[in-house]
């Protein structure tokens, strides 16, 4: 399902940078980042350690990954924003690069299923699409999707396109696409903030279904004050571009 089918463009991207923000998954990000280098295009993994207090940059870094780091918790847009300027002050020092890579953003959960990721960058190499959102099977647990309405809700009323899986972190864009998007918006609404900043600007978004498996959001008390973050921070998003947000169910 696209959201602007229009005409192929020529190709905007050469290669793919894997970009995956990390905080305190010590346990996953080795696994993750030998996964996501398996990916076709991929020759570059660049985790973003966002105030970790384990291990995760050391074995982010025994992987195989350039490990950025924060010395403090500063979230996930922030953590992207750091990822791509990382790539592109790489990018900076290969003077026979035509043109930069095309940036696919991974949670640090996936470990071994980061690999099937890798349908969402064709169509961003071949110039289909300017950005892919990956759609994923239904996860175990889970919660009751108040967060993904109220996200859902607010891009159709933004764009009039209703994303599936409007909170999907797993994303491949161009990085003209990700300049587009500059700022981000702050924590927990970056994706939701990202797809209306795009679709305004008549960027071309692609759903791709893959079969990825991450660690989702419970039912327990801090999993409950987690949702709450995610709520406020995607309600903030919806306002900063003049978007009433409206709860309602999946």
């Amino acid at each position: 399902m696209t959201a602007t089918p229009d005409p192929p463009r020529h190709p905007q991207a050469d290669g793919v940078a894997v970009v995956i923000p990390a905080k305190d998954e010590q346990q996953r990000i080795a696994a993750t980042v030998a996964s996501a280098s398996r990916i076709p295009a991929v020759d570059l993994v660049v985790v973003v350690d966002d105030g970790s207090t384990d291990a995760t940059a050391a074995r982010a870094r025994g992987a195989g990954a350039v490990v950025v780091a924060h010395p403090r918790n500063r979230g996930k847009a922030a953590a992207m924003e750091s990822g791509a300027a990382a790539v592109a002050a790489i990018e900076a020092r290969e003077p026979d690069r035509l043109a930069p890579r095309a940036l696919l953003f991974l949670d640090a959960d996936l470990a071994d299923t980061a690999v099937e990721a890798a349908p969402l960058t064709p169509p961003v190499l071949d110039g289909t699409a300017d950005m892919t959102i990956a759609t994923l099977p239904p996860q175990p647990g889970g919660g009751r999707g108040l967060v993904v309405g109220l996200a859902r809700g607010g891009v159709e009323r933004a764009t009039g396109w209703q994303p599936t899986q409007p909170l999907s972190g797993q994303r491949c864009l161009t990085r003209t696409a990700f300049e587009a998007a500059l700022p981000l918006a702050a924590g927990f609404g970056v994706e939701t903030g990202l797809t209306i900043d795009l679709l305004r600007q008549d960027l071309r978004v692609l759903e791709v279904e893959v079969d990825l498996l991450h660690r989702v959001t419970g039912t327990r008390w801090r999993d409950q004050v987690h949702r709450g973050r995610q709520f406020a921070h995607v309600a903030r998003a919806l306002l900063a571009r003049r978007v009433i947000p409206v709860p309602r169910r999946h």
